[in-house]
């Protein structure tokens, strides 16, 4: 383990996640299909923002919120109900510090039952009528909370589109609006299979996580770019292998930025919701929390893997793979010889670099028994200067 955790630090984990696209792309394929049958089967959970209901205000001085919610439960269970279904707690959450109120949310009920439970709170708290305060909540707000939403990720995808154009290229966009997309319905699939309640900060969980995937999938596909710039003038490498390479190359960084969010959530959602008992921080922790760990997912095992598969449908790449693979064949034949690698410096192989610099240098060094080639000095035979002229006198 400590083996393939140094290797992953260095990107050298050499992990087969591009080739094995089809396996991912079955498992993603399931999962969206088991969302999808969920939506229309089970369907969702709505907040009383969304279904409509009762909200009642209790001093906090009556006790804990425990102790408020199962008061209310109680009062509830004490009023008939002519629909048939019983009559339950919503949500509950603190507002305010230790002298605040507490929000109990409820099902939807007629004014008449609104008003005995409202007596019995007053009987069992033992406090003043105007001191709960109890109104009805409309489904309406919660309906134009979800269509200004909707408005809102049509605008984010238009311009994450957009973006993703003009720096990379528009099939690297289209990749990441898929993984954005797969998020969104694979956290609303297990939404609506586990039955959590959806709520505003629910809704506002969903457009946040948006944020937090394309950047994972933004920096793999920086990485893409990177190691694929100039790949069809080469025939040593594929497009798809060069995109997994940036997938390990990137995968720690993919891990360590996920755990890192998801620390955080985590303390957000099991201290501030289940210790606390904060309402508010349940509902937009537990969405971020499944959002994220998603996000993590598709940014590794079906972003880039989408990406290569736009890619291989480019005739350029096409070519440039079968040429490729042709070459391999062709060295495992032994028809032809692998290229020696090179250095950065070199622009020749080593081998190559050494014969010519020995053939220079022996080129340059004087045979044996050679005369100097070095050009004679001006003068008389033999370089002496000053010797005396033929048939002269030394004076």
């Amino acid at each position: 383990m400590s083996g393939l955790a140094t290797r992953l630090y260095k990107g050298d984990a050499d992990l087969n996640i591009v080739g094995k696209r089809r396996i991912w792309f079955t498992v993603a394929a399931v999962a969206v299909l088991i969302a999808v049958i969920s939506f229309f089967a089970r369907g969702f959970t709505l907040g009383i923002e969304f279904s409509g209901g009762n909200e009642f205000q209790v001093p906090a001085s009556v006790g804990t919120l425990q102790h408020a919610e199962s008061t209310v439960e109680e009062a509830l269970a004490s009023v008939p109900n002519p629909d048939g279904d019983p009559l339950r707690v919503a949500s509950t959450q603190q507002v305010g510090g230790g002298d605040g109120t507490y929000l109990i949310r409820t099902s939807e009920m007629e004014p008449e039952q609104s008003e005995a439970v409202k007596e019995h709170l007053v009987q069992a708290f033992g406090i003043p009528a105007g001191e709960i305060s109890n109104s009805r909540v409309s489904g309406a707000w919660g309906a134009q909370v979800t269509e200004r939403a909707l408005l809102g990720l049509v605008i984010f995808i238009a311009v994450v589109m957009l973006y993703l154009i003009v720096r990379f290229e528009w099939r690297m966009s289209v990749a990441a609006v898929s993984s954005l997309l797969f998020n969104l319905v694979l956290t609303a699939g297990i939404y609506s299979i586990v039955g959590f309640e959806i709520t505003p900060s629910t809704i506002i969980g969903f457009l946040t996580i948006l944020g937090f995937a394309l950047y994972d999938v933004v920096v793999v596909f920086d990485k893409v770019q990177e190691n694929t710039r100039g790949i069809t003038a080469s025939s040593t490498q594929t497009y798809a292998e060069a995109a997994n390479l940036a997938v390990n190359q990137t995968l720690m960084r993919s891990i360590n930025t996920g755990l890192v969010a998801l620390l955080p959530v985590g303390g957000l959602l099991f201290i501030g919701a289940g210790l606390l008992g904060a309402g508010t921080l349940r509902d937009l922790g537990l969405v971020l929390f499944v959002g994220m760990g998603i996000a993590v997912y598709s940014s590794i095992f079906f972003a880039t893997p989408v990406l290569t598969t736009l890619k291989s449908f480019e005739p350029k790449y096409q070519a440039h793979t079968q040429r490729v693979l042709a070459r391999r064949s062709a060295i495992a034949r032994g028809e032809v010889a692998p290229k020696t690698s090179r250095s950065p410096k070199q622009s020749k192989p080593a081998e190559q670099h050494d014969d010519a610099e020995v053939a220079a240098l022996a080129g340059a060094a004087p045979k044996v028994g050679a005369r100097p080639t070095a050009k004679r000095p001006s003068g008389n035979r033999g370089g002496r200067s000053g010797s005396r002229p033929r048939g002269g006198k030394r004076h």
